[in-house]
């Protein structure tokens, strides 16, 4: 699958770091997206070329991925955009990654796989913060802890949002919850410096994790900052009231502070860690802690590392998580990424 990497959405906020992180590596990259005057503003700023398509359009779309080694998809929500682009590139036999964090969207890829594994191709939804780091610490943890029944994992560091993660938030506001019944929707967790509480969230890894370790049993947990904590208590009352657009771009506002997402020093000075505890039918346990750099940073590293993977043909084909296709040590090959191994 000899050909550049398309990075689409490379206007949004998340695609434009990932585009100036391929760019940095000396990727052979191509941007790509709806809009030409904003393809063209960022194409110019990292040197690259740059095709305008819509998604909408099967057979604009299958020609804008065509010759493309690897697509990373960037635009969401991609519970409305990710199959479409999906199935282009398996038409076209071009592997496919995106930074969705959306369980819906992952649980729309899988019936791809057969197809995308006859064509050869790789489809690996949630190749960023989602579902990266978590999803691999799962994998360990069962690695170090055979026979593991249940998983719980919880996220801490996401204290700034981009606009289009706040979009993401507020379009599945109100969805059933998809924790185990008997998962606390509150808990405490220590990532080194004390007690944390963070609330219950429908984290990816709810739909990830079974099938990249064989666990059905997993709860997810965020430490969040105000805004997302205010908005996740509101979300019974406010969800029946979100579909008037004016309504969405009120709640996205309070989510990001008015602002297009973290800045240059908020991703610089921002941490994240991801705890993850394993449990056996005799009540052993295993716990690990991931760290790293801010979730926006770590995305761009991520879905980099996965796609120079990708273009050297590293790629199995089918539907796969990110522990499936590339092993519980994937994010240690990121830099700034530490791993600790408590119990």
């Amino acid at each position: 699958m000899a050909g550049p990497l398309l990075v689409y959405g490379a206007y949004g906020y998340t695609g434009e770091l990932v585009a100036r992180r391929a760019v940095e590596r000396g990727v052979p990259t191509v941007l790509a997206g709806r809009d030409s005057e904003k393809l063209a503003r960022v194409a110019r700023a990292v040197g690259c070329e740059w095709r305008a398509f819509p998604l909408t359009d099967p057979e604009a779309l299958r020609r804008g991925v065509a010759g493309a080694g690897a697509v990373l998809h960037c635009a969401g929500p991609f519970v409305h955009t990710a199959r479409a682009m999906a199935e282009a590139c398996v038409d076209e036999r071009v592997h496919y990654a995106d930074v969705s964090g959306e369980v819906p969207a992952y649980e729309a890829l899988v019936p791809l796989g057969p197809g995308a594994a006859t064509a050869g191709v790789m489809l690996l939804p949630g190749a960023g913060f989602d579902v990266v780091p978590s999803d691999c610490l799962a994998a360990h943890l069962v690695r170090r802890l055979p026979g593991t029944r249940s998983l719980v994992l919880a996220i801490a560091g996401l204290t700034r949002v981009s606009r289009g993660t706040a979009r993401t938030f507020v379009e599945h506001a109100g969805a059933p919850s998809r924790a185990p019944t008997g998962a606390p929707p509150r808990r405490s967790f220590d990532f080194g410096q004390g007690p944390v509480a963070a609330i219950a969230v429908p984290w990816g890894d709810l739909f990830t994790a079974p099938r990249s370790t064989g666990v059905e049993d997993v709860a997810t947990y965020l430490v969040a900052g105000p805004a997302v904590r205010a908005f996740s208590r509101a979300v019974p009352f406010l969800a029946p009231l979100l579909e008037p657009r004016v309504v969405r771009d009120a709640a996205v506002a309070l989510l990001t502070g008015g602002e297009r997402g973290p800045t240059d020093a908020d991703r610089a000075a921002a941490r994240t860690a991801v705890y993850g505890e394993a449990t056996d039918a005799s009540g052993r346990r295993a716990v690990s802690i991931l760290r790293g750099p801010d979730a926006y940073t770590l995305t761009a590293h991520a879905a980099v590392e996965i796609a120079e993977r990708m273009l050297r043909g590293e790629a199995k084909p089918g539907w796969h998580t990110p522990s499936t296709a590339y092993g519980p040590d994937l994010p240690l090959a990121l830099a700034g990424v530490t791993r600790e191994d408590r119990a």
